[in-house]
């Protein structure tokens, strides 16, 4: 399936919520000292907070769509906490370590989605937004990580 099937607001808000993702790895690169300083903790925390997010969206497809109490449901709500368990740490480390960490998960997240197990109960339509957002997502972790480097 391809981005033109996916429903006009999820792609409309997908695309909103990499703007701070953009902004903030640019600011890293673009504004003075003191601000890149500013951009780089604020996105490590917005990575945190969407990556918790993708938790929270396997949790409610959890509920929804799974049969409590069967296996499917039990691994589903298990595997929505990890994202959470991994950004809040990952924002009380070095931020590079925290920047690593954080793209370690979003692909684990990506990696879970694609599955046939972690595909099963989503839309059609998600697969290829999802894929689009995490590539400009790692991009951005990118960005930030060469910028920790020194670069």
């Amino acid at each position: 399936m391809t981005l033109n099937a996916t429903p006009r607001l999820p792609w409309m808000l997908g695309l909103a919520g990499l703007i701070p993702f953009l902004a903030t790895a640019a600011a890293t690169w673009l504004a003075p000292i003191a601000w890149q300083v500013v951009a780089i903790r604020a996105f490590l925390a917005y990575a945190a907070v969407i990556l918790s997010f993708l938790g929270g969206v396997q949790w409610g497809v959890a509920m929804c769509r799974e049969r409590p109490g069967e296996a499917p449901f039990r691994a589903r709500m298990l595997l929505a906490m990890v994202p959470s368990l991994l950004a809040w740490p990952a924002l009380l480390l070095h931020p590079l370590t925290g920047a690593w960490v954080l793209a370690a998960g979003f692909l684990l997240v990506r990696f879970h989605e694609y599955s046939r197990d972690g595909r099963t109960q989503l839309p059609d339509w998600y697969q290829a937004l999802r894929t689009l957002l995490t590539l400009v997502v790692l991009a951005c972790h990118g960005l930030v990580i060469w910028r920790l480097l020194g670069a």
